[in-house]
C-alpha cells in the first residue's frame, strides 16, 4: 500500500475554511475512489493552523487517480492561497 502523509500550515484567518474543504475532500475520496482505503484529517490542538493528513491507497495508480480526481483539484484550487506551508511524504506501508 502507498501512504501519503501531508502537513499543512494554514493562514489563521482561513483555518475554518480550510477545515471545511479538506474534510469534504477526504469524504469524497473515501466515497468515490475505489483505491482509497483510509483518509484521516487531524488538527493540532496546540497549534490550530497545523493540519495533518494520513492517506492510504492500494497502489501508485490509486494515488494518481486521487491526484487527478475533480474533488482534489477543486480543493487545491480553492485553498491554494490559504496555505502558508505544505509538506508531503510518500511512503510505502510495510506493516501491518
Amino acid at each position: 500500500m502507498q501512504a501519503l502523509v501531508v502537513e499543512f500550515m494554514i493562514h489563521p484567518e482561513r483555518v475554518d475554511d480550510f477545515e471545511r474543504e479538506v474534510v469534504a475532500n477526504a469524504r469524497a475520496s473515501l466515497a468515490s475512489e475505489s483505491g482509497c482505503r483510509q483518509f484521516d484529517v487531524c488538527r493540532d490542538p496546540a497549534e490550530p493552523c497545523r493540519f495533518f493528513l494520513y492517506e492510504l491507497y492500494d497502489n501508485e495508480a490509486a494515488v494518481q487517480a486521487h491526484l487527478a480526481a475533480p474533488h482534489f483539484s477543486e480543493m487545491s484550487r480553492v485553498s491554494k492561497d490559504w496555505v502558508s506551508k505544505k509538506t508531503v511524504w510518500r511512503c510505502t506501508r510495510i506493516a501491518p
